[in-house]
């Protein structure tokens, strides 16, 4: 990692550090501190908050922690795995619930359609 910098007195160059400073401004202003001890402890709660909890979106949905120990590639091949055997489940539920709401055969289809269609059969 190298370190990058802007032109001075041209913060819209640093997007991200600047929307970093946005959020912890706004957390740290929902609450009064009436000791010094009382904010610290706050922003040490929010970073850790920020680095090891949150996922950005900017990070493919990894914490920066995961990110920066390269935990990353690993974090994300389980959530496709996941994801493949949830859909994988899904559809054979979806599958077996077809099959119980299937007519067994094509009389029980026929009779089925002219139920539905208020139409009377030539047997009644």
């Amino acid at each position: 990692m190298s370190h990058v910098r802007g032109a001075p007195f041209h913060p819209q160059t640093q997007g991200k550090i600047e929307r970093w400073h946005q959020t912890l401004k706004n957390r740290v202003l929902l609450e009064n501190y009436f000791l010094p001890g009382d904010l610290e402890a706050q922003i040490e709660a929010f970073v850790e908050h920020y680095n090891h909890q949150r996922y950005h979106e900017s990070l493919s949905n990894v914490t920066p922690a995961g990110a920066y120990f390269g935990r990353a590639p690993a974090i994300i091949q389980q959530r496709e795995r996941i994801k493949r055997k949830t859909i994988a489940h899904r559809r054979l539920q979806h599958r077996k619930l077809a099959a119980q709401h299937q007519p067994q055969d094509k009389a029980d289809a026929a009779s089925l359609i002219y139920a539905a269609s208020g139409a009377k059969c030539s047997d009644d």
